[in-house]
């Protein structure tokens, strides 16, 4: 049975009465930024997240830049980033103007290892980033800790973990700021790109939202200098239609993680995921680890099964990093070599995911 790595019209065929419905309002209505629709869904984002705020932009990239600029960090300061995580993490901080300075994951988890955090703190740090990769929570109290040790702030990546809980709470509910992306193939994703911030302060949502709109809360009237990165009402209304059915999704993501888990753990030579006590991932993508990975790959897909490798090369090995002086990243490196996304999706069914086991086994000769 041939299985493809992520099925994106299934969720819009499911929804389609509701998404068409709410494509017709918002063309109706005749307003298509800064309108009803956006302030509602920033309202139920907001709430979804336990967060007391929500402001929506144009991408997750966008979000993480705009927190880092709403808290006055850019040229001659430095932000604490994984080194095993999408490039977008680093850009967001190049993009600020601030220096991204790497550390590595923990081998198990491939989450930002908060005991390497420490050893990388400068008089120049502001920030430590962590990204909840894969849609699971990096352990923030431990990062918190080491922030109000340091007197940094503590801000999320949070573009791959919509709905996932680290010690029951909920991502972005407990540091001072979580970005979140709306690209398509996102748990929660927009029909286009789409990102948002969520946040518990007033003061950093108010800033923020002068900073996606030109600096203007009364038109032509600029208070500072700042940007255009605004998601629209098409956008936030396909979003609203989505949120309710997103809890529902990662539950059925789960599922198919939980048989993965059971199904391939007698493999010696696939190295599975380890998920800690305290994380409640969404299984945004389920991630596997093997030597000889484009073997696999290629095996797999000769087999009908879709893979995809997130991510190849390392942040610091591409050419927009590769002159800068990271030092030695040899986790990051591996982790590049090795990683191999299996399918999972909120639509598949048993059978294609029996399909994947069988086919993952057979390649391994189990």
């Amino acid at each position: 049975m041939p299985v493809p790595f992520l099925d994106l019209k299934a969720p819009h065929v499911e929804l389609r009465a509701e998404l068409d419905a709410a494509y017709r309002r918002v063309v109706d209505s005749g307003w298509f930024l800064l309108g009803p629709e956006l302030a509602a869904f920033e309202a139920e984002f907001a709430a979804y997240c336990e967060a007391g705020h929500c402001v929506a932009v144009g991408s997750g990239c966008d979000a993480l830049e705009l927190i880092l600029r709403a808290l006055d960090i850019g040229p001659g300061d430095e932000v604490i980033v994984p080194s095993a995580t999408f490039i977008a993490s680093w850009l967001a901080v190049s993009a600020a103007g601030a220096t991204p300075v790497p550390v590595e994951p923990d081998e198990d988890t491939l989450l930002i290892d908060p005991k390497q955090v420490e050893a990388a703190i400068t008089p120049r740090t502001k920030a430590i980033m962590p990204v909840h990769l894969y849609g699971q929570p990096a352990d923030l109290d431990a990062l918190e800790a080491i922030a109000a040790e340091h007197g940094l702030h503590v801000v999320e990546d949070a573009a791959q973990a919509h709905g996932a809980r680290y010690k029951g709470r909920r991502v972005g509910a407990g540091s001072v700021a979580a970005a979140f992306s709306f690209y398509p193939g996102k748990n929660l994703g927009a029909l286009g790109d789409g990102g948002a911030v969520v946040t518990s302060s007033a003061e950093l949502a108010d800033k923020l939202r002068l900073l996606r709109n030109y600096g203007s809360r009364v038109k032509y009237q600029h208070e500072i200098q700042a940007t255009n990165s605004r998601l629209d009402e098409l956008q936030a209304a396909m979003l609203r239609v989505k949120l309710p059915a997103l809890d529902r999704w990662n539950d059925r993501r789960k599922e198919i993680a939980d048989r993965y888990l059971r199904e391939l753990a007698d493999i010696e030579d696939l190295v599975l995921p380890v998920v800690p006590v305290w994380a409640e991932p969404v299984w945004h993508l389920f991630v596997v680890r093997c030597a000889e990975r484009d073997a696999v790959q290629e095996r797999l897909a000769g087999l009908g099964i879709g893979t995809l490798i997130h991510y190849p090369v390392p942040v610091h090995r591409s050419p927009a990093y590769a002159a800068g002086s990271w030092g030695e990243l040899p986790v990051a490196e591996q982790v590049a070599e090795r990683v191999l996304s299996l399918p999972i999706g909120p639509h598949m069914s048993e059978e294609e995911v029996t399909a994947v086991i069988t086919g993952v086994r057979e390649v391994f000769g189990r």
